[in-house]
């Protein structure tokens, strides 16, 4: 496992915190567009991953670890398919303990 560069968990809100750098979010797939897919984010915002290359099904819930490229996209490098069920609110708290007070266990 490479620990030189770790992914951040992120939410849609903590995003804009990590533009230009790697970041981990999970979303649940509500419209596809060639290589770009618009996603519903743990809390609830839409998402836009880009350089999705290969395709999740609508509804699906799927892990995207990229470059946050904007305040509200991702650019994709790793993507995987969590099916259709997910628990979002504990993902979402995970987000925001990472990003809190147990930063320091998470980079």
């Amino acid at each position: 496992m490479d620990t030189s560069s770790p992914a951040v968990f992120v939410n849609a809100e903590l995003l804009p915190l990590y533009v230009g750098r790697k970041v981990r979010a999970v979303v649940q797939v509500i419209g596809l567009d060639g290589g770009v897919v618009t996603g519903k984010s743990v809390d609830e915002q839409q998402l836009i991953i880009n350089g999705c290359s290969s395709s999740v099904p609508v509804m699906n819930y799927m892990e995207v670890i990229g470059i946050a490229d904007g305040n509200q996209s991702i650019r994709a490098e790793i993507l995987t398919d969590f099916g259709n069920t997910f628990d979002t609110h504990s993902y979402n708290q995970l987000c925001l303990l990472a990003n809190g007070e147990f930063k320091g266990l998470f980079l």
